[in-house]
């Protein structure tokens, strides 16, 4: 699943279209590299998003089949850490 794609399905960010914006604008990083929005992650896969703030960091524990999953099993799907 593609990382813009997968930030939107989890609910980490609200719509596909914010998520693409924010790869475009090279404040999404996977593994430390900065990312492409047709990047592909994997189970495992580190995903870091540049806040005005600070960063925040998740990591990927499964992929969603469906385009959303309820806000109720966020946690099967990514952790923050």
């Amino acid at each position: 699943m593609r990382v813009d794609k997968w930030l939107a399905a989890v609910n980490v960010i609200k719509r596909r279209t914010i998520a693409s914006d924010m790869v475009k604008s090279g404040v999404v990083y996977i593994n430390g590299l900065k990312a492409k929005a047709s990047k592909n992650v994997v189970v495992g896969d580190k995903i870091t998003i540049e806040y005005l703030k600070g960063a925040k960091e998740f990591e990927v524990l499964q992929i969603p089949t469906t385009k959303t999953i309820p806000k109720s099993k966020k946690e099967e799907f990514v952790k923050e850490l």
